[in-house]
């Protein structure tokens, strides 16, 4: 259960190699270890992972997930559920991506919108059955601020973001009455190694700062926030300027 402060005694990472995830384990471990399922292919990095939370005390599970055979995740939720009540999952897996080569190949395009966007779904309707039966729980959805309005340089990992977005958005909604909150995140620019080798966007921000907001965000029950918080004034400017305008702005 999580406690009188928000804290939770067990968390699910979907996406168990996630670097923004991870620290998001962590940050919540900080005051006290939790009972950990993390969940991803196998490797290296995977165990990795395991072994870097174990240090902290944490007991951590490792199941296999695989975010394009949506046939497989009831039975890796279940799995996940097999310990106990999980208090807070966090879907944190995506990909990416060359813009250049997905709105020029589709086989591209269509692998980013299976892991970010239909994947995200398969395991959100999971997720959502399993916290309706135990009557609480916090699901937290790693979006972006890509999705809130497509831009040329990166407008298919946007729009697969855009869906994500928009999904958990009404999940917020219909998992309200069951006493479920949904809370969803919109970085921007992380240094992660998933951006390497990108160049930095105004406002970035680091993997650890990022679990802070996440923290806070589901300890205090909120629906949505951005990472960091003044990109929500940014983004709104940007919603509201002429296209005509936005196709010469250099992002």
């Amino acid at each position: 259960m999580i406690d009188a402060l928000g804290n939770p005694q067990s968390v699910l990472l979907l996406g168990g190699t996630s670097e923004i995830g991870l620290a998001v384990v962590e940050a919540f471990a900080t005051d006290r270890p939790v009972r950990v399922v993390l969940a991803g292919r196998p490797s290296e990095r995977l165990d990795a992972a395991k072994s870097r939370l174990e240090e902290r005390g944490c007991a951590v599970e490792t199941i296999e997930f695989d975010a394009t055979a949506p046939d497989t995740h009831g039975d890796v939720l279940r799995k996940a559920w097999a310990g106990g009540d999980v208090d807070v999952a966090v879907v944190a897996f995506g990909l990416l991506g060359d813009n250049e080569k997905a709105w020029t190949d589709s086989a591209t395009a269509v692998q980013l919108a299976q892991v970010n966007y239909t994947a995200a779904v398969s395991v959100g309707v999971e997720l959502g059955e399993r916290m309706k039966e135990q009557g609480y729980g916090s699901i937290v959805a790693l979006s972006s601020v890509a999705g809130e309005r497509a831009r040329r340089s990166n407008f298919v990992y946007g729009s697969t973001k855009a869906g994500l977005d928009a999904f958990y958005t009404g999940l917020t909604e219909a998992l309200r009455p069951h006493g479920v909150v949904v809370t969803i995140v919109r970085p921007g620019f992380v240094h992660t190694k998933m951006t390497e080798g990108h160049k930095p966007a105004p406002l970035s921000t680091t993997p650890e700062a990022v679990a802070q907001i996440v923290v806070d965000a589901v300890r205090n029950r909120k629906e949505l926030v951005w990472a960091p918080a003044p990109l929500r004034l940014v983004m709104s400017v940007l919603r509201h300027i002429p296209r005509p305008v936005f196709r010469r702005l250099p992002i």
